[in-house]
């Protein structure tokens, strides 16, 4: 067997010089990747509906788009034909994309949730049929912490298409209105239970002084009873936010107790 030195040497010559431009590519590609992360990120750090989550994701894609354009560069110089691999990849990212279709759409939602903010971190929101103050906001779940510290994660497709109630968002996140309405009976009694109720609110470190708690005669339910009548009466109290549903709570287990420690001289609303 005859070896052509010639043809040996010209062939690593141009295997070599192919490793070489390979080499230089990929330093070139890596580069250009990094600039385009950085570049997005720049860019979209200047815009405030921007969330940095989203930015951050954003600029992934383009530095990934950037390196498979420089993989297939890459492959190109070797003589490999890349038509074929896109059509593998095309086929095997479609049977992906349809085995993870639910994480997908989370995705999805995460995305729209990220752009459109219609909540942010430390409101108090109803969502999906959970109630509680928002503590995360991931590109795959939410989080939520109810008033008594549970944790609940909702998945953002769940999010994204139910309604929303933020509780927070025209308070301007300074204060929110804690109010139970319970019938009692009229005159000495709906004072007595009046002061009661504001002086528990005044033991409560979350309340807020100003405005102070009141108690108010909202309606008369019946003047003509046996035992004098009865009136709705409300105790309201402002507190942040967050800590509505908790000292709402509160306020409902001073009131059973109350009613509880004397006579049935009234029955708070079911």
């Amino acid at each position: 067997m005859t070896i052509n030195f010639e043809t040996l040497w010209a062939s690593l010559l141009l295997y070599g010089l192919n490793v070489l431009y390979a080499a230089a590519l990929l330093a070139v590609g890596f580069y250009l990747s990094g600039a385009a992360d950085r570049i997005v990120t720049g860019a979209l750090s200047h815009t405030r509906r921007i969330d940095p989550l989203v930015s951050n994701f954003v600029a992934s894609l383009a530095r990934y788009a950037v390196l498979a354009v420089v993989g297939i560069a890459v492959l190109q110089l070797f003589g490999i034909q890349t038509a074929s691999l896109v059509a593998v990849l095309g086929a095997a990212s479609l049977a992906i994309g349809l085995a993870l279709q639910g994480t997908l759409t989370n995705l999805a939602a995460g995305v729209m949730l990220l752009l459109f903010r219609p909540f942010k971190i430390g409101d108090n929101v109803e969502v999906g049929g959970k109630a509680g103050t928002v503590t995360s906001l991931s590109l795959f779940m939410t989080e939520l912490k109810t008033a008594e510290n549970v944790q609940i994660l909702l998945p953002n497709g769940a999010v994204w298409g139910a309604a929303m109630i933020n509780k927070t968002i025209y308070s301007g996140g300074s204060a929110g209105k804690v109010e139970v309405t319970f019938p009692v009976r009229a005159g000495q009694a709906a004072q007595a239970m009046g002061r009661e109720m504001i002086a528990e609110l005044a033991r409560d470190k979350r309340v807020q002084t100003e405005p102070a708690p009141a108690a108010t005669v909202s309606k008369v339910v019946n003047l003509a009873g046996n035992e004098g009548g009865a009136v709705e009466l409300t105790i309201s109290a402002t507190t942040n936010p967050g800590d509505v549903d908790s000292v709402k709570a509160r306020l409902l287990e001073a009131v059973n107790a109350y009613v509880a420690s004397r006579s049935p001289a009234a029955q708070p609303a079911s």
